[in-house]
């Protein structure tokens, strides 16, 4: 049982070398051996106006840095990593106008963008093979600003492992057993990625 721990290290997946600024999530991982919890590191660069007028249109851009998968970790083989998705609030203070999608490489799917509720939703159908290098595309939402002497702050989304802001399956192989974990992820902590002054 304990074996399986070693999700902790095979799913540190989306850490690129060398870039900065990094989100943490805390994780857990629901495998046939039990629940582990594991740490997760994603560079993430996202850029906004310092300042907006009043109900004025302005572009949020987030833009997830290349990362490479693992092909195999203490004897376990990573097959593949399918079904990613993560999650960005529409920001208080804003209101939501289009999104869109450009770039990405690796990842053998066409990646999906929508508004889900009051969420940004970034989808990845993959799969991504274990031990291949990929990149996110970068994510470009277009918003409207609220009212003046207000703030919108740029924020990751998820509080818990029941409210989650990233969340993938993982499949991986150890002797003759191949299991399927799917694995739930939120912002730990979860400081604002950028901050607008409407004014």
């Amino acid at each position: 049982m304990t074996t399986f721990c070693s999700l902790v290290v095979t799913l540190a997946l989306l850490t690129p070398a060398n870039a900065q600024p990094v989100a943490s999530y805390a994780c857990r991982a629901n495998t046939k051996f039990g629940q582990h919890t594991l740490s997760l590191r994603q560079a993430v660069n996202a850029t906004a106006p310092a300042t907006v007028r009043p109900n004025t249109r302005f572009t949020l851009a987030v833009d997830l840095q290349p990362g490479t998968l693992p092909s195999e970790v203490k004897g376990f083989r990573l097959q593949e990593v399918r079904d990613l998705a993560l999650r960005i609030p529409v920001p208080a203070n804003t209101s939501y106008v289009s999104a869109k999608l450009s770039g990405g490489s690796g990842l053998n799917s066409t990646p999906s963008v929508q508004l889900d509720g009051s969420t940004v939703l970034v989808q990845v159908a993959g799969p991504i093979p274990g031990g291949a290098s990929f990149q996110l595309p970068a994510l470009s939402v277009r918003l409207k600003s609220g009212r003046a002497g207000t703030a919108i702050e740029t924020k990751l989304k998820g509080t818990s492992y029941d409210d989650p802001g990233l969340t993938l399956q993982a499949k991986i192989k150890w002797k003759f057993l191949t299991t399927t974990a799917p694995v739930a992820c939120y912002p730990d902590p979860n400081p604002a990625l950028t901050t607008t002054s409407i004014r």
